[in-house]
């Protein structure tokens, strides 16, 4: 029993999951949502994620607070009421909109992972793979960590389409390797562990900090509205 109770060394401190706010038609989505959720746990990360308490959004909001961990929500005004049923977990901050939203899920992380999901979860997906590529986001670690859990081939079309894209020249090589991508949440958080991303850092670092002093700023307006 006491194996159970080991707990693993980070890189990281906070991870953002994205992830759908259903839990889909087969069980093996609703487990992979609570493994890593126990992996989070096992390695004392804290949770960022959309701030609902309803599919694999909550499960895995769930199983992180019963474990102990600290667990962030971050949703719209406008889609509490919507997407919050049943009792909420942990702290929930609410923000104007959809981009912000965002923004102060990736300004509270170090590590962005993806569960399966659908338009949302892949919109997400592709905005952080996109400051990944451009070498805009600032972390501890330096560089941006996208990883894809990609549950009995949930997003084999999606990696499909990223190698087309490579083959055809509209992504490069290094910037496929962007993505790590793994079976489930115990073989991907440790490639996530050992990965050093590359990016072609065209956006100036400078920019990147004073965009985002700008939209919190925003934020802030908003929120005392």
């Amino acid at each position: 029993m006491e194996e159970n109770k080991v707990t693993l060394k980070s890189r990281f401190k906070r991870v953002c999951v994205f992830c759908g706010s259903s839990t889909g038609k087969r069980n093996c989505y609703r487990d992979a949502a609570l493994e890593l959720g126990q992996e989070l746990v096992s390695r004392k990360l804290d949770l960022v994620y959309g701030g609902g308490s309803v599919g694999l959004m909550g499960l895995v909001s769930q199983e992180v607070h019963r474990g102990g961990g600290y667990v962030l929500g971050i949703i719209p005004k406008t889609l509490m009421n919507k997407e919050i049923t049943g009792e909420t977990v942990g702290e929930v901050k609410a923000v104007a909109d959809m981009h912000q939203r965002k923004a102060e899920m990736a300004r509270n992380s170090d590590c962005f992972i993806a569960l399966p999901g659908g338009y949302g979860t892949l919109e997400e997906l592709l905005e952080v793979i996109t400051w990944a590529q451009l070498g805009i986001h600032d972390k501890p670690v330096n560089q941006l960590h996208v990883g894809l859990i990609n549950v009995d081939g949930y997003y084999n079309s999606l990696l499909n389409f990223i190698d087309k894209a490579v083959d055809d020249g509209f992504i490069s090589s290094s910037q496929r390797s962007i993505i790590v991508s793994a079976p489930n949440a115990k073989e991907l958080v440790p490639k996530l562990e050992e990965y050093v991303p590359l990016h072609d850092g065209v956006v100036a670092k400078a920019k990147w900090e004073a965009e985002q002093v700008e939209l919190n700023a925003s934020l802030k307006t908003e929120i005392a509205r």
